[in-house]
């Protein structure tokens, strides 16, 4: 009995340990990219009805996915299609939903399948309609390739169907199959209802046509890219002899495809193009809506520093509304932590006499009403604030729910902005909900989805009431995972401001090790990125953020900062000030905030990484090639190496023409600097990167060669940008950078000698 009482305490004791050690291992790479055990639970794709007092989800069945329909205020729900209905004729399974829509009398619903990529999304595929009343499931575009269908759309009358199939317009009544082309001239050049790349990148245009109110015409974008030149990627990989991958890229420098907006009649096919002022292929035609029979047109100057908005009236010329300008330029688009890349229309008040709109003409990012009739403004956000993104107005247009954080730069919350013309801003969520807060707010502003994260919880979603911001429904907890992270003794994140010795105040984010101690000295790894496109230091959860707490668990600090140049809610002043001074100043504001930080006592300047990707990876090599006496191991991922080789839309709105400041252009690229590389370097790119060519790798590999300086480079064939296409791709990305900083920067702390003494 003894020996068996022994033996169990031993075997016990074993298994505490091996417990122990579980815990004590921390996170892994293959948790986070073999497995996926650390991925957050996602929002389900909720799609509103009735204004939002009803809203739809697909939920599993028996059979399949069937879609349920809630009452949004009392929860009941019903099932209004079950998947065995959503099986096609001759196939024995149901489509496998992606993406879905409802038509104007909310009786039928049109379903997109069988998707395939184009450039960034997959936004070509096969299209169904599904009939509540009939019960009848029916394929659009039979006549027409698999998968070619874009951006298909219910007429007002919800009678017929509009779409895009190569590069052509259409339309076609659901009912008999009947289906008319619209557009004829439609070529891999002559683009109708869609965009080309550099739209589709750098102004989130993508789906390229409107159906008028009254569902006589339809208005849609040609884009000429004719005269665009050719890059082309090669794939050396899917067979013995490579192939030619061509892609339309308008270079900086380059003209713009030219680009018109004209209306078709749906009956006759008849076409009549709207005459703007200027050259087609120097200008940009980012947005445009409908308002009645009228149409808004909003028109960008090649530099992207005036916007016009014109008003095109039936039968007449257009009218000039409104103009704005800005010495550096003019955003279409608000890239924020909130909404990167949501388009929408300008919103219609005054019973249709105006629209609002947000610009920064008082040096903050205000919203403003825009009178019809004469472009008259009116300021409705008055004070020293930036709006992050408007959502949508209650039903009685008495506010404009809004997203904004006047206290912290690091955080979003929502306001309810007063209309009355004071200007009221009352903040509707919670103090509870500490981070970053974005709503998806029923079409009637009654009603909101909640997503509410922070750099030390993922994400938690509900619906919710927007008058008092009362829970309704919990959607996701993600309680399974935040078990995981305290398990995994989950290291915390913290923020802090430092101020460089040019008095520039930048914010900061840090994680430090569980068991830190300030008695001893840790490497430091930087994760920058700078430009215009993005913030790093939020308060927000991600999987990069997972990655880097795993290094710090081994005994490293991670750190991210926002110089100027970054779009934080910080004004006019410090987003563009960056303005021909990409790769300069943003690397500058770096480098000083990190001269800062080297001074604290537990960060040992010897032991000093970094890291980035697309301009962080330019930043990466800027910081190490210019300021090699701060920064000794730098990992640069799809870096712009020559800014003359990126895209005009984007390279020429921050930094102008090369006609005329070239030296900009050169001086912030970083193959200028190559030569001042001292420390250690490792470069990854992909090499079907549509995005960030490879040829930034060769261009900067060639000068690094030319000057004697020693680096690694990892090449992934045929990988994009985000460099995840294939097998194992992520794991072993992110491998090969742990194992990289591993073998160059000794991770964690080591004793102050100062702290010996004492």
């Amino acid at each position: 009995m003894k020996l068996i009482n022994r033996t169990m305490t031993t075997l016990l004791a074993c298994l505490m340990v091996l417990g122990l050690n579980a815990q004590e291992r921390g996170i892994t790479i293959d948790q986070l990219f073999h497995d996926y055990e650390l991925q957050s639970e996602r929002a389900p794709k909720l799609q509103w009805m009735q204004g939002g007092d009803r809203y739809t989800l697909w939920e599993k069945g028996t059979e399949g996915y069937d879609l349920i329909q809630y009452h949004t205020e009392k929860q009941t729900s019903k099932v209004l299609i079950e998947a065995k209905e959503l099986i096609p004729q001759g196939e024995e399974k149901p489509l496998r939903i992606e993406q879905y829509s409802w038509s104007a009398d909310e009786r039928k619903v049109l379903l997109f399948t069988n998707s395939k990529r184009v450039w960034r999304s997959n936004t070509k595929g096969d299209y169904y309609v599904f009939d509540l009343d009939s019960r009848r499931l029916k394929q659009l575009g039979k006549a027409l390739p698999s998968s070619s269908l874009m951006f298909a759309k219910f007429s007002p009358d919800n009678s017929q169907v509009a779409y895009v199939s190569d590069f052509n317009l259409y339309v076609e009544d659901y009912r008999n199959g009947e289906i008319r082309q619209l557009t004829t001239d439609g070529t891999s050049k002559v683009i109708n209802g869609t965009f080309d790349w550099a739209y589709e990148e750098e102004l989130a245009c993508r789906d390229g046509f409107r159906w008028s109110p009254d569902g006589k015409k339809i208005a849609f974008w040609q884009i000429d890219a004719s005269n665009t030149k050719t890059f082309y990627m090669i794939n050396n990989t899917d067979s013995i002899y490579a192939s030619l991958i061509p892609l339309q890229y308008p270079k900086v420098g380059e003209a713009p495809s030219a680009a018109k907006v004209g209306t078709v009649t749906v009956e006759s096919a008849e076409i009549q193009w709207v005459d703007l002022p200027g050259d087609p292929s120097q200008h940009y035609l980012p947005r445009m809506q409908w308002h009645e029979n009228d149409l808004l047109i909003t028109q960008l100057n090649r530099k992207q520093n005036t916007l016009k908005l014109w008003r095109k009236k039936e039968g007449a010329q257009p009218t000039l509304l409104y103009t704005e300008k800005d010495q550096a330029w003019v955003d279409v688009i608000h890239t924020d932590l909130t909404a990167s890349w949501v388009v929408d229309d300008m919103p219609v008040v005054d019973k249709g006499q105006a629209v609002l709109k947000t610009n920064e003409t008082d040096g903050w990012r205000h919203l403003y009403k825009i009178n019809l009739n004469d472009g008259a403004q009116t300021l409705f956000s008055p004070g020293e604030y930036d709006l992050a993104r408007m959502y949508t107005m209650d039903q009685k247009q008495k506010y404009m729910y809004v997203n904004a954080s006047p206290k912290n730069n690091t955080q979003r919350y929502l306001y309810r902005l007063s209309l009355d013309g004071k200007g009221t801003l009352k903040r509707m969520t919670p103090a509870a909900y500490e981070g970053v807060n974005v709503y998806n707010v029923s079409p009637n502003g009654k009603y909101a989805v909640h997503t509410h994260t922070s750099a030390n919880s993922p994400a938690t979603i509900q619906l919710i009431r927007t008058k008092d911001h009362r829970s309704i429904a919990n959607l996701v907890d993600n309680n399974e995972l935040k078990e995981k992270l305290i398990a995994l003794k989950m290291p915390k994140a913290t923020f802090f401001k430092v101020t460089t010795e040019e008095g520039i105040e930048m914010d900061g984010r840090i994680v430090k090790p569980v068991d830190f101690d300030p008695n001893k000295k840790y490497p430091v790894l930087f994760y920058v990125y700078g430009e215009p496109w993005g913030q790093t230091a939020v308060d927000d959860w991600s999987m990069r953020s997972l990655w880097e707490r795993m290094l710090v668990q081994k005994g490293y600090i991670a750190i991210t900062m926002d110089n100027r140049g970054t779009p934080t809610l910080k004004g006019r002043e410090w987003r563009k000030s960056i303005y021909r001074k990409v790769g300069i100043l943003n690397a500058r504001d770096q480098a000083m905030a990190a001269k800062e930080v080297l001074k604290w006592d537990f960060i040992d300047e010897d032991r000093v990484a970094v890291w980035g990707w697309s301009g962080g990876g330019s930043m990466t090599l800027n910081l190490m090639f210019q300021y090699p006496e701060i920064y000794k191991t730098g990992m640069s991922i799809a870096p712009v190496a020559n800014q003359l080789t990126y895209d005009n839309i984007y390279q020429e709105r921050y930094m102008g023409l090369p006609s005329e400041n070239k030296e900009d252009f050169i001086a912030g690229s970083p193959v200028t600097h190559a030569k001042g590389l001292q420390g250690n370097l490792l470069l990854v790119h992909g090499t079907g990167d549509d995005n960030v060519h490879y040829q930034n790798a060769e261009m900067v590999i060639n000068e690094l060669i030319k000057h004697n300086k020693q680096f690694q480079m990892m090449a992934y064939p045929n990988r994009s940008h985000g460099i995840w296409e294939g097998a194992n791709t992520s794991r072993h990305l992110f491998t090969l950078l742990t194992q990289y900083l591993e073998n160059h920067v000794k991770a964690g702390g080591v004793e102050r000698p100062e702290a010996m003494k004492n």
